[in-house]
C-alpha cells in the first residue's frame, strides 16, 4: 500500500504545480449552443491570436485566460460557421460570454466521447457507434436500463448480459465481454464483473452510447467486444424539475396455463425524480426512484429505492479547475426466478420456491479537472463501489471495488490529440460463494488522434495491462524476430489503429482494428454454488481470455427537407477470441456430488471467430409539419467455434453444425416517433432468429424445454407501442402497451419473457 500512497502524492504534486496564475492577466468564460435547438456544442475551438486556447466541455462550457487589454476570441466547430468576438479585458477580472453557433452542416450532430475519451463528431469515430437520446428512454417509460439497451441494433441481452454482434454468450450472471462505463468509469462490480441494470440512474442520463468492437486499449479489461457508457447530465443556465410517475399491470398470458394468478392480475408502478440547478459556481443534481413489481411470474416480486446526486465546483479563481462528486445508492429486495417448473408452469419456478434476496449497492466518485490556457486537461478521477448481496440461500457476497486514474489530454492547435493514463484498481470481495480473494491491476495507455487536410482522421492507440488475483498474475510471451527466444513480460500489451475519411459533407468511410485482453472475474473463477438444481463449479486454472476485432464501414448523412437529419450506417466486422471463456455443461465434479458430478464450469474452449454485417439508421427533426425520430438496424452474424470437434462438442450440444452457443444468426431491431401538435405515437419492434445451440442438458434433464423449441423454433418478434398527449407546456400523459401482440418469447432457455403489459405514465417538468 505503501506504493499506491505514493503513486497518489506524485500525481496530486504533478497536477497541482501544473496550475500558475498569472496576476496580469484577465479571463474570460460562457458557454457555446446550437443557435437552432439549444443543445450544448462540445469540442468547440476558442482561441486567441496568440494560439492559446481551450475546448468546451460536456455542457459546452469554456473557461480561458486572456491577456489584458483588447483581446479577439475566435470560434471554430466542425459543420458550424466560424465566429469571433472582441472584447477589452481588465487585470484579473472574469467576462462572461455566451455564443450560439450556426450550424452549416445537412447532417445530423451527435457528439461521442466513447471512441477517444473526447468529444467527436460521430462521424469522424473509426468504428460503430449507436446513440440512445433521453427522450426515447423516457418516452417508453423505461425502469430498468436492460429493457432500452434490448432496442438498440446489434445488442442482444440474454438475462441480463450484453451481447454485441454474437460476442458473449450467457455467462450465468458472471463476467462480461462488454465494459458498462458511468461517465468514464467502470461500473462492473467487484465479484461477478457484471452490469446491474436496474442501478444505472435512468432519471439523470443525458446520453447513452454503444460502441462496437475490441476498445481494451482505452477502457481496460472487459472491453473486448464493446463499451455501452452512460453519461449523465449536468444542470444548464435555468433550473430543472422533472417528476415521472407510471403504473401498469401485466394481461393475460397467450396460453391460459400459464397464469398462476387468479383474481386481480399483477400489478407495477413507480416515480422517477431529479432536479437540477446552478447555486452561483456549483452545480446540483438530485435524482431518485422508487418502483415496486409484484410480478408476473410466480414469488418474483421486486422492491427497489434509488438516490443519486452530482455536484460540480467551478472555482473562479483559478479558470479551468473544477472539482466535484458524484455518488449512486439503491436498495432492492424480491425473489429472483432462474428456471421454469416446466413449460406448462413456465411462470413458476422449478420447486415452486425462490430465493430471496436483499441487495445493496453503492458508489462515491470524487473527481478533479483542470483545464490549462494551452489546451491541456489534466484529470484525476476516482471511484469506490460496494455491492453487498444477501439471500436466504447461504449464498451471500460483499465486493469493494477500489479505482483510480488520472488523465492528460492535450489537443494541439494543428487538430493533434494525445491522451494519455494511468489507471489503478483494488479488489476486497467477500463471499459464500467463493470465499475472499484479492485482485487488482495497474495499466497505463497513450491514444494518437490527428486530423489531416480537414478529411483524414487517423488514430493509434496502445494500453499495458496488469493484473493479480490471488495466485494467477499476468503474463504474456512475445517471440523475438529472427530468433527462438522466447521473452516473457509481466503486463499484457493491446493495441488499437483506426482510419476514417470523409468523402463528402455527410459522407465517411472507416477501417479500424482493435485488440482486447480480459482477465477471470473472480465469480467466474471461483464460484461454487448451486441453484435450481444445476451445480456450478469453480476451475482454479481458468486462463485470461484475449481477441481482436476489425471492422470496415461507412457512414451516410441523410436530410429530407431542411429539418430531418439522419445517418445511415453498414459495417463488415469481424471478431476473433483466443482462450475464450464460456460456462459449458460436463463432469467436473465427484462421483459423490450430486448429479454424479455433472454441472457447469467457465472453461477456457479455445479459439473461436464472429463475422457478419451489422446496419443502422438513426435520424430525428421535422418532416412537413411532423416531428419523427428513428432508431432501425438490422445484423447478420456468424458465430464458429474454430476448433470443432464433432465427436465431442456434439455430446453437449443441441446442434450438430459449428456455431456458438447461445447466440443468434439475425437480429433486428426498429422504433419510430412522430409527434404533431400535441399528439405523439410511437411503435417498437424487436425480432430475432432461433437460438440454433445450447447445452443438451437443459434439453434432456430439465422439463419441456425440447418440446418448447421444437413448438417455438422460428424464433421471436415483439412489437411495442406508445401514444402521448401534451396537456400543457409542463404536462405530459402516455399510454404504452409492451408485447402488442402478447408474444410468448424466451431470452434463454426456461425463461419466458413478459405477456402483453399495459402502462399509464404521467410526466410533470418545472
Amino acid at each position: 500500500m505503501s506504493s499506491n500512497k505514493f503513486l497518489w502524492a506524485f500525481l496530486s504534486i504533478f497536477f497541482f504545480t501544473t496550475i500558475s496564475i498569472n496576476a496580469q492577466q484577465a479571463f474570460v468564460n460562457g458557454s457555446v449552443r446550437d443557435s437552432a435547438n439549444g443543445e450544448a456544442l462540445v469540442g468547440v475551438v476558442v482561441r486567441i491570436p496568440s494560439g492559446a486556447g481551450t475546448v468546451t466541455d460536456i455542457n459546452g462550457a469554456y473557461s480561458l485566460t486572456v491577456p489584458v487589454g483588447k483581446v479577439k476570441l475566435k470560434f471554430n466547430y466542425s459543420g458550424y460557421r466560424a465566429d469571433s468576438a472582441v472584447f477589452n479585458t481588465e487585470e484579473g477580472k472574469t467576462i462572461h460570454f455566451d455564443l450560439k453557433m450556426i450550424s452549416t452542416s445537412k447532417q445530423l450532430s451527435i457528439f461521442v466521447v466513447s471512441s477517444g475519451r473526447y468529444e467527436q463528431n460521430i462521424g469522424e469515430v473509426p468504428v460503430s457507434c449507436e446513440v440512445l437520446r433521453p427522450k426515447l428512454i423516457e418516452n417508453k417509460c423505461t425502469t430498468n436500463m436492460e429493457n432500452i439497451m434490448d432496442q438498440v441494433p446489434g445488442v442482444s441481452m440474454t438475462d441480463g448480459q450484453a451481447n454485441i454482434r454474437g460476442g458473449s454468450g450467457y455467462s450465468f450472471g458472471a463476467g462480461s465481454r462488454v465494459m458498462m462505463v458511468v461517465d468514464d468509469m467502470p461500473m462492473l462490480s467487484g465479484d461477478a464483473s457484471d452490469v446491474k441494470w436496474n442501478y444505472l440512474p435512468l432519471e439523470n442520463v443525458s446520453q447513452v452510447e454503444v460502441m462496437k468492437g475490441a476498445s481494451s486499449t482505452l477502457f481496460g479489461s472487459s472491453a473486448m467486444n464493446g463499451v455501452i457508457h452512460f453519461r449523465t447530465a449536468y444542470p444548464t443556465d435555468k433550473p430543472a424539475t422533472t417528476i415521472t410517475m407510471f403504473s401498469g399491470f401485466y394481461g393475460e398470458p397467450q396460453r391460459p396455463e400459464l397464469k398462476w394468478w387468479h383474481n386481480s392480475n399483477p400489478t407495477f408502478s413507480g416515480t422517477n425524480f431529479s432536479h437540477s440547478q446552478q447555486i452561483g459556481n456549483l452545480d446540483l443534481v438530485l435524482g431518485g426512484h422508487v418502483y415496486s413489481d409484484e410480478g408476473y411470474r410466480y414469488l418474483e416480486r421486486e422492491q427497489r429505492e434509488r438516490f443519486n446526486m452530482n455536484l460540480r465546483y467551478r472555482f473562479k479563481k483559478v479558470p479551468g479547475l473544477n472539482a466535484g462528486i458524484n455518488t449512486n445508492m439503491m436498495n432492492t429486495r424480491g425473489g429472483l426466478f432462474l428456471l421454469w417448473y416446466n413449460d406448462t408452469l413456465a411462470y413458476t419456478p422449478s420447486d415452486s420456491t425462490i430465493q430471496n434476496y436483499s441487495n445493496n449497492r453503492f458508489n462515491i466518485d470524487p473527481y478533479i479537472n483542470y483545464f490549462s490556457p494551452n489546451g491541456s486537461r489534466h484529470s484525476i478521477r476516482t471511484r469506490f463501489y460496494r455491492t453487498n448481496n444477501h439471500n436466504d440461500t447461504k449464498q451471500a457476497a460483499i465486493a469493494d471495488f477500489y479505482y483510480g486514474e488520472y488523465q492528460f489530454q492535450h489537443r494541439f492547435k494543428n487538430t493533434f490529440t494525445i491522451t494519455t493514463g494511468l489507471v489503478g484498481t483494488y479488489t476486497k470481495v467477500h463471499s459464500d460463494l467463493y470465499k475472499d480473494h484479492l485482485a487488482n491491476n495497474v495499466s497505463g495507455y497513450a491514444q494518437f488522434d490527428r486530423k489531416f487536410f480537414d478529411r483524414l482522421f487517423i488514430t493509434v492507440g496502445v494500453r499495458a495491462e496488469y493484473f493479480k488475483d490471488d495466485s494467477l498474475s499476468t503474463e504474456y510471451s512475445m517471440r523475438l524476430k529472427k530468433s527462438d527466444t522466447l521473452m516473457t513480460l509481466p503486463f499484457r500489451p493491446v493495441v488499437r489503429a483506426g482510419i476514417t475519411y470523409q468523402a463528402g459533407e455527410g459522407t465517411f468511410f472507416r477501417i479500424s482494428y482493435g485488440q482486447g485482453y480480459r482477465f477471470p472475474a473472480i465469480a467466474e473463477k471461483y464460484i461454487r454454488t448451486s441453484a435450481a438444481g444445476l451445480e456450478i463449479y469453480p476451475n482454479h486454472g481458468l486462463q485470461p481470455e484475449s481477441g481482436q476485432s476489425a471492422e470496415i464501414g461507412v457512414k451516410q448523412g441523410i436530410h429530407i427537407g431542411k429539418a430531418w437529419k439522419g445517418y445511415a450506417d453498414v459495417a463488415l466486422f469481424w471478431m476473433q477470441y483466443t482462450n475464450m471463456m464460456e460456462f459449458t455443461f460436463g463432469l467436473y465434479g465427484r462421483p459423490t456430488d450430486p448429479n454424479w458430478g455433472l454441472g457447469f464450469e467457465s472453461i477456457n474452449i479455445g479459439s473461436t471467430r464472429i463475422r457478419g454485417v451489422d446496419c443502422s439508421v438513426m435520424g430525428e427533426g421535422k418532416i412537413g409539419k411532423v416531428d419523427v425520430m428513428l432508431l432501425a438496424g438490422y445484423t447478420y452474424m456468424d458465430p464458429v467455434s474454430l476448433r470443432w470437434n464433432p465427436a465431442h462438442d456434439t455430446l453437449f450440444a443441441t446442434s450438430n453444425q459449428n456455431i456458438l452457443k447461445y447466440r443468434y444468426r439475425h437480429i433486428g431491431k426498429f422504433d419510430a416517433e412522430a409527434t404533431y401538435k400535441k399528439f405523439s405515437f410511437g411503435a417498437s419492434m424487436r425480432c430475432n432468429s432461433r437460438m440454433e445451440n445450447i447445452d443438451k442438458f437443459f434439453e434432456q434433464a430439465l422439463p419441456g424445454i425440447k418440446a418448447y423449441r421444437q413448438r417455438f423454433h422460428t424464433g421471436d418478434v415483439v412489437f411495442d407501442t406508445r401514444i402521448m398527449y401534451q396537456l400543457t407546456d409542463r404536462a405530459r400523459i402516455s399510454f404504452i402497451v409492451n408485447n402488442v401482440l402478447n408474444r410468448e418469447y424466451t431470452s434463454r432457455p426456461a425463461d419466458v419473457q413478459p405477456p402483453r403489459n399495459f402502462v399509464f405514465q404521467v410526466m410533470l417538468k418545472f
